[in-house]
């Protein structure tokens, strides 16, 4: 799978937008649902087949922005 150093161009974040959570530019999707939806065991295919204005740079998108995100934070195990 090909990797994305980028997310910026596919992922914005809005106060007036679902409260504010980072979603999927030119949807009102969340990172946390697609993010959710992978970690259910949906395929990729399968996601863009349920949000057709969806593309695959949206889905890689998504993972980036969460490995940059948690990247930047300090995990406590407890």
């Amino acid at each position: 799978m090909k990797t994305m150093s980028d997310w910026t161009p596919y992922i914005e974040q809005d106060p007036e937008v679902m409260m504010g959570k980072p979603v999927l530019k030119g949807t009102r999707l969340t990172v946390e649902h697609v993010l959710r939806e992978l970690g259910s065991g949906q395929s990729e295919a399968e996601i863009l087949a349920g949000y057709p204005r969806l593309t695959i740079e949206h889905v890689r998108a998504a993972q980036a922005y969460a490995a940059d995100v948690l990247a930047c934070e300090e995990v406590i195990f407890g």
